[in-house]
């Protein structure tokens, strides 16, 4: 291998020098600078590091900037002639969150103002910056768009089975699905980025079941409300309906039947001062919503249960919290806690009531003197054919022993086909909780006793069934 080394080159008229061959490298030693060769046009892409916030720039290289959080901004290097940095949209942002591309101090972009920085706010837009003088200052040399109107659009194209599931169409351009039990949502062919190829959803699992109010220590005892199915939705980008607050991103599909399960609601306490039982599960492609957990009957051996939203803790000298919500954990959270039932047998100073069971948006209410502790509220979204509210908590139930209570006694259900609390008025109490609404995934509303109205048991509702929507753009 031979080794030239050269300080100097003197300039001769018609000479032409050539450094290496056909294939060669050629490349300047350590603290060597370069004049007079300009570039190619081209960067180094930074295909590793996607940039979501605002940073500097370095010549020679490119950035894939993702706009999809927000605006942000790109600041141009200092310039020097031949420097060159190129950006690009990353997926296709810039018409909704625009890119603001930012001259170093007094520095110029395409000649304009000194110091102006320009906005890049076209779908899929490019640009390459190269730096010539202090006159004009950055130019952009290059640039591209990509946009789907070229692209002739195309839509999802799909099907429902199972008994009493329906396929109905809403605002003219738009699909329900409605899945109120088991079946299968099928999609015959997927569209594309410019008709559809997602869609939203809204899966509800199964209300947990009431708790039971039966009396081992005098006539005073209550149950606690079942906490709400768990409530996941997203919100497909090419939906136009306004979805509740805990809505994500829509669901990508493809060609292929996706089973539907719908969840049942938890039943009673399975004996005496028993939690009563969970709701199940209801799921669609990877979306599981957990079942509510059942309340806590007086003095159960354990608080409310934890589910998709938590079951109402019971009424007793005991462990009286109500459950967790959002288990097992998603973002953004399935439901809410559930509310805190008394924990001590002395009334009517501490009141003898359930705790709430916990909502899809709120928490339930802690039992208080006079009354059982309300069901959290539920959520409401318009992926329907209008606006419905989904998922409220079951009311806790109470005790009714005159004084120590108000008009009401028992919880009520929260909005979302929450059931309420039993009835405790004397000798007209029925005294068992009410059951959540079917397909809303509500939880049941625990047992209730009054002084007049017998040691019980008075059982707990049973929770409402789940619901899986789904909604897609057909044309």
């Amino acid at each position: 291998m031979s080794k030239i080394e050269v300080n100097t080159v003197e300039p001769q008229c018609g000479t032409t020098l050539t450094l290496g061959g056909s294939g060669d490298t050629v490349t300047l030693g350590t603290g060597a600078s370069q004049s007079g060769f300009g570039r190619t046009g081209t960067v180094d892409w930074q295909t590793g590091s996607i940039k979501t916030a605002t940073f500097t720039a370095e010549s020679g290289k490119g950035y894939f900037c993702n706009t999809a959080g927000g605006t942000f901004e790109v600041d141009l290097p200092a310039g020097s002639a031949g420097a060159i940095v190129s950006v690009q949209d990353y997926n296709n942002t810039f018409d909704t969150h625009a890119l603001t591309v930012d001259p170093n101090g007094s520095e110029k972009i395409n000649g304009g103002d000194a110091g102006e920085s320009v906005e890049l706010s076209t779908e899929g837009q490019g640009v390459t910056f190269v730096y010539i003088d202090a006159t004009v200052g950055w130019r952009s040399v290059q640039s591209n768009e990509y946009s789907t109107a070229g692209i002739t659009p195309t839509f999802i194209c799909a099907s429902v089975s199972g008994s009493g599931n329906t396929l109905t169409t809403v605002n003219t351009n738009f699909k329900v699905a409605k899945f109120t039990g088991p079946g299968t949502f099928t999609v015959n062919s997927v569209g594309n980025s410019a008709g559809s190829n997602t869609v939203s959803y809204m899966v509800v699992a199964g209300g947990g079941g009431g708790g039971i109010a039966n009396s081992t220590n005098g006539n005073y005892a209550s149950g606690a409300g079942g906490g709400a199915g768990g409530f996941r939705e997203g919100k497909s980008a090419f939906c136009t309906h306004t979805a509740s607050p805990l809505a994500t991103t829509g669901l990508p599909v493809s060609a292929q039947g996706y089973s539907i399960v719908i969840g049942g609601g938890g039943g009673n306490s399975p004996g005496t001062n028993l939690n009563a039982n969970p709701g199940s599960v209801s799921t669609f492609s990877t979306i599981t919503s957990a079942g509510g957990g059942g309340g806590a009957g007086k003095c159960a051996p354990a608080p409310g249960l934890s589910g998709g939203s938590g079951g109402g803790g019971g009424y007793g000298n005991c462990n009286s919290d109500g459950g967790a919500g959002n288990t097992p954990p998603v973002s953004p959270p399935q439901g809410q806690n559930g509310g805190d039932g008394n924990n001590t047998p002395v009334y009517p100073s501490k009141g003898a009531n359930g705790g709430g069971g916990g909502g899809a948006t709120a928490v339930g209410a802690n039992t208080i003197i006079t009354d059982g502790g309300d069901g959290g509220a539920g959520a409401t979204t318009n992926i329907g054919p209008g606006p419905e509210v989904f998922a409220g908590g079951g009311g806790g139930g109470s005790y009714k022993c005159g004084g120590c209570q108000g008009a009401n006694g028992s919880g009520a259900g929260g909005t979302g086909g929450g059931g309420p609390g039993g009835p405790a008025a004397g000798s007209t109490a029925t005294g068992n909780g009410q059951n959540g609404t079917a397909n809303t995934g509500g939880g049941a509303g625990g047992g209730s006793t009054g002084s007049n109205g017998g040691s019980g048991p008075a059982n707990g509702g049973t929770g409402g069934s789940g619901i899986v929507y789904i909604r897609y753009k057909f044309q």
